[in-house]
């Protein structure tokens, strides 16, 4: 048991999230993580998760509001994602390693294009890859006789590796912050420590990370991002593990010609609770949902009423 704590309490990096209008965005829920195994030990693991998030709810600061009710000149109606995160972490020592995470995005969105007093309906529907993260880790051990700590820092990229000219049947070019990819690379850096409480059963986390874009691109910079993870999970049974985290994000505005900063950027804080079960030695399944306890975005953008994670990760 000690072991699975251990793994289960050490977190690499928090997952992305956006803020924009049209709705694009992953769920916050951190899940890159290492199940099984002593975290020293070399190796290579995987996780594999799915994200659900139909944002069909407008908000303008912290108030729902009707589709339309504040005019814009797009009028956002809904935005469905449906996204797949593999992330891939390597341990080269007891102090050292690297993890790499690739997103597809798969996204339905709907707005109403308000232009010279007519409503066009613009829809897009797409399946692609998204901006890939690459992110080193330091970690130290930090021992007691009640308990085992870890401290550590990450630093990485998010690479443009997602495109970010999407187009619908009708040839139009969907807004950029609704784009697989934002055609910038940002710089990630954070620090996390965890504690583990093997004799109870219990272990806790805290993780900060700042995602800044360098420079702009094609007209467009998205707004700089931190987050701010904190869980505890506590193993019911040699399988049974559950979970309970609070996300938090706060978000920058979007900047440049093609970009909307009057209605991007915002601050949010979800409640996270989960379970994960180990089904077979060096594989687990978890679930999450999502709910949000507070949010406050800049001008109008669409939100979600929950939100829902599920994944498996493997060692090998």
């Amino acid at each position: 048991m000690k072991n699975k704590l251990i793994c289960a309490a050490l977190l690499m990096a928090a997952a992305p999230w956006a803020a924009a209008s049209c709705g694009a965005a992953f769920c916050l829920v951190n899940t890159n993580w290492t199940l099984q195994g002593p975290v020293n030990e070399p190796g290579l693991r995987m996780d594999l998760r799915y994200e659900y998030a139909d944002q069909d709810q407008p908000m303008s600061g912290g108030h729902k509001v009707g589709v339309g009710e504040i005019h814009r000149h797009h009028d956002e109606v809904y935005t469905v994602n449906r996204n797949w995160l593999a992330n891939f972490d390597y341990t080269f020592n007891q102090n050292w390693a690297v993890s790499a995470s690739a997103p597809v995005v798969d996204r339905d969105h709907f707005h109403i294009h308000n232009h010279h007093g007519h409503q066009l309906e613009d829809k897009w529907n797409f399946r692609r890859l998204g901006d890939i993260r690459v992110v080193g880790r330091g970690q130290w051990a930090l021992e007691s006789t009640a308990s085992l700590g870890f401290a550590g820092v990450t630093f990485g990229a998010k690479l443009p590796t997602g495109r970010h000219d999407v187009k619908n049947g009708e040839g139009e070019e969907a807004e950029r912050s609704l784009q697989p990819g934002s055609g910038t690379t940002d710089l990630i850096l954070g620090a996390f420590y965890s504690r583990v409480y093997a004799e109870q059963g219990l272990s806790w986390f805290a993780q900060a990370q700042v995602q800044r874009p360098l420079a702009e691109r094609e007209d467009y910079r998205p707004g700089s991002r931190f987050t701010l993870d904190v869980g505890g999970r506590y193993e019911a049974t040699d399988r049974l593990g559950l979970m309970l985290q609070l996300n938090a994000a706060l978000t920058g505005r979007d900047n440049g010609a093609e970009a909307e900063p009057e209605d991007t950027g915002g601050r949010a804080l979800f409640l996270s609770p989960g379970v994960s079960y180990a089904v077979a030695k060096g594989v687990q399944l978890y679930g999450f949902v999502q709910l949000p306890v507070y949010q406050k975005v800049n001008g109008v953008q669409l939100t979600a009423e929950q939100s829902f994670v599920a994944g498996a990760s493997f060692r090998f």
